[in-house]
């Protein structure tokens, strides 16, 4: 360690080396907005990953933990748990809160008693919903367990199934969101996205028996809007149509809605927020959609060719490629 510290203080009288350390710190103040230099703390990513996994054990009791949970043991550890989540985010909703405000020209910036006081409050409500929370994602995993004929139970979905932690993740962000919780909704979804693939945000609003099947690459926009009993494959995209940001109006719905008991398969496109798709309806894979559909319909591709080519001889055979749903 001292050898370490000898080095780095040797390389702070290298001119060069002194020269580049003066270049970085004046790009500090020419450019703005990527640092944030005396400003209040933000939340801490590192203790919002701690906080996710305090959330899944709460959820789902006894699928993660590490030690085993019985009728004995569980008030202890669930109440100690709870603690736990409470005292530190409270922490980092009063400090995102500090931070908003602060930018917040419109306003006065808040105190830091005032920001504990609120976040207290949004804390303690989020966790006396966890009960209707975990209610909503008990329909979600039972709909992965009826809609993939290759889950087993329960168990295999909760303990093997990525798109069931970036659901929860999701309900909890979402919770937050809707209660005006800054910056921590998105640093949740954004930990499940880099770990599943599976990108929601969470001002997206979702029903109940919401079924990701494998999930890689699907993606979910803030203003979307997802009815009970949907379904969805890999690489599906309920995304916006580009505008221009200096025009857009942030009240405006930018993203699609589905209606009940809809089927999106792999690799379709869906964008618009006036787009959407009808009750029941089913929509095949590779399909790109930026209008309405009505509701129980069926989207598919009109079937391109494959050209199967003899490399001897030179003979070609057009064969349709199958798209029917």
């Amino acid at each position: 360690m001292k050898q370490t510290m000898k080095q780095d203080s040797g390389r702070l009288n290298d001119p060069r080396f002194a020269a580049a350390v003066e270049k970085v710190l004046e790009s500090y103040e020419a450019l703005g907005g990527i640092n944030h230099i005396e400003g209040y703390n933000l939340p801490s990513r590192e203790r919002i990953v701690l906080i996710i996994n305090d959330f899944e054990e709460l959820i789902f009791p006894g699928y993660y933990d590490k030690e085993q949970l019985t009728r004995r043991n569980v008030r202890y550890v669930v109440g100690q748990r709870l603690a736990r989540v409470h005292t530190t985010l409270v922490t980092e909703v009063a400090q995102s809160l500090l931070h908003t405000s602060r930018c917040d020209t419109a306003g006065k910036a808040m105190s830091r008693d005032e920001a504990l006081n609120r976040a207290d409050e949004m804390v303690l409500a989020l966790i006396e919903n966890l009960p209707q929370i975990r209610e909503v994602l008990r329909e979600d995993a039972l709909a992965a367990v009826e809609g993939d004929p290759a889950a087993t139970s329960f168990v295999d979905v909760v303990l093997s199934y990525p798109a069931i932690r970036a659901i929860a993740a999701y309900r909890i962000a979402h919770y937050l969101h809707v209660q005006g919780v800054p910056l921590i909704p998105r640093l949740i979804t954004e930990h499940l996205h880099s770990k599943t693939g599976i990108d929601i945000h969470p001002g997206a609003a979702i029903g109940k028996g919401f079924f990701i099947d494998h999930g890689t690459g699907v993606v979910i926009g803030e203003t979307s809007v997802i009815g009970n009993h949907v379904k969805l494959y890999q690489g599906v995209t309920l995304g916006a149509l580009s505008v221009d940001r200096a025009k857009l109006d942030p009240q405006r719905k930018r993203h699609p809605t589905l209606e009940d008991n809809v089927t999106i398969y792999a690799g379709a496109t869906i964008l618009g927020g006036e787009t959407t798709i009808g009750t029941g309806s089913i929509v095949g894979g590779n399909v790109w959609l930026t209008r309405s559909v009505p509701p129980d319909t069926k989207v598919m591709v009109d079937p391109p060719y494959l050209v199967y080519r003899n490399r001897r001889t030179g003979d070609t055979e057009h064969m349709p490629m199958d798209f029917s749903i």
